[in-house]
């Protein structure tokens, strides 16, 4: 009789026990979701973001890679054979694009991008179409952001100044009279590739032209084809590529800075 006198008040014990335990969770639970009362209770103090600075004149970041200023081509190279570069060095340190001689791409590889470059059409106008003052940036060598003069020159819009080239239209036209200068400010996110070399993550970009949102966050499709649907390939980091169309464009190039994300 004593045994089972003992045996029952065990088992009252350990269920007195156990309820205890689910009022303290269920408390505790409550407690982490009552609104805050202090406000550190949701002050973040750690990591402490870099101090980056912007040079004064030239409105450069302390971070940036300075990737043409105007002085020479050291941070390039010819695409075709990886040779010197042969386009034409001004002396308002501008480049432009020497016709037929080939692109030119960055001796750096790169993947996640802030990217700030500026660029001219030819004051002459030469051609009509995607012939006029026709170049354009690539990213990692593959994603084009067209550069062209459509000052009362339509063509493709998919194919116009300021889209991501036979993919995205821009949002607007933007461009600075013929002859005069451009900017490009641009957010690039590279795609990211599976186990299997599958495309798991597309790539994404953000470019303003002339301060101007032209592309929001766009999902790149693949490389960016003349002829044919885009194409994904796995890569890893890759240059920055400026093309030559081959049709005495004219373009020409200058303060070019990128910072790695």
């Amino acid at each position: 009789m004593k045994n089972r006198t003992l045996l029952f008040c065990l088992c009252i014990s350990l269920f007195a026990c156990q309820n205890d335990t689910k009022e303290n969770s269920t408390i505790l639970d409550t407690k982490i979701k009552e609104e805050p009362t202090e406000p550190g209770a949701t002050e973040i103090w750690e990591p402490k973001p870099p101090i980056v600075s912007v040079g004064i004149t030239t409105k450069i970041p302390s971070d940036a890679i300075v990737l043409f200023d105007g002085s020479d081509f050291d941070e390039w190279t010819s695409t075709a054979d990886s040779t010197a570069v042969n386009w034409i060095l001004n002396t308002d340190k501008s480049m432009t694009v020497k016709d037929k001689v080939g692109d030119i791409q960055t001796k750096r590889n790169f993947g996640d991008v802030q990217l700030h470059l500026e660029w001219r059409s030819s004051k002459e106008i030469r051609a009509n179409g995607q012939n006029r003052s026709n170049s354009g940036v690539f990213l990692q060598n593959r994603y084009e952001v067209q550069i062209l003069d459509n000052n009362n020159n339509d063509t493709y819009v998919n194919g116009q100044v300021g889209s991501v080239y036979k993919q995205a239209i821009p949002l607007a036209k933007a461009s600075s009279e013929t002859g005069s200068w451009n900017s490009y400010d641009i957010i690039y996110h590279a795609p990211k590739f599976n186990s299997e070399e599958k495309i798991a993550e597309s790539a994404t970009i953000t470019v303003m032209h002339n301060g101007v949102l032209i592309q929001d966050h766009v999902t790149i499709k693949g490389t960016t084809e003349f002829i044919g649907w885009p194409k994904n390939s796995a890569h890893g980091k890759a240059p920055i590529k400026l093309q030559d169309h081959g049709d005495n464009s004219g373009v020409s190039y200058r303060n070019i800075w990128v910072r790695e994300l």
